[in-house]
């Protein structure tokens, strides 16, 4: 959606390559809620996001789990009703459609109103 405004925190990674830790790997329970990872999910090291924690990532188009990744920041995840914006990677030159996105991270984001930010 080009009349979004994408704070410059996430803007800055938008087309970039990004390496991510991946601490939740495909396939992983959530260590508090009932939830499985339907992707690796991880963060990029020594940011801060506005949440307090590091800059989350999800990882599409790898089918086995991971404990590192290294892509292009292909979108951003914005959340309207919370602050946690989620980082989008793929492999280099790996290409999904905003429906495709949301539809990848809804094991997580069906719980807040997202949408698809690009540059």
């Amino acid at each position: 959606m080009a009349n979004q405004i994408i704070d410059p925190i996430y803007s800055s990674f938008l087309n970039q390559v990004v390496t991510v830790t991946i601490d939740r790997p495909l396939g992983s329970k959530h260590p508090k809620h009932d939830l499985v990872y339907g992707l690796n999910y991880g963060f990029v090291p020594n940011t801060l996001a506005p949440d307090g924690e590091e800059i989350d990532a999800y990882v599409l188009g790898v089918d086995q789990p991971v404990e590192n990744f290294t892509g292009r920041c292909i979108a951003i995840i914005h959340r309207l009703d919370d602050n946690d914006d989620k980082l989008v990677l793929a492999s280099d030159g790996a290409t999904f459609t905003d429906e495709e996105i949301l539809a990848s991270a809804s094991f997580q984001e069906r719980f807040f109103n997202s949408i698809v930010l690009r540059k």
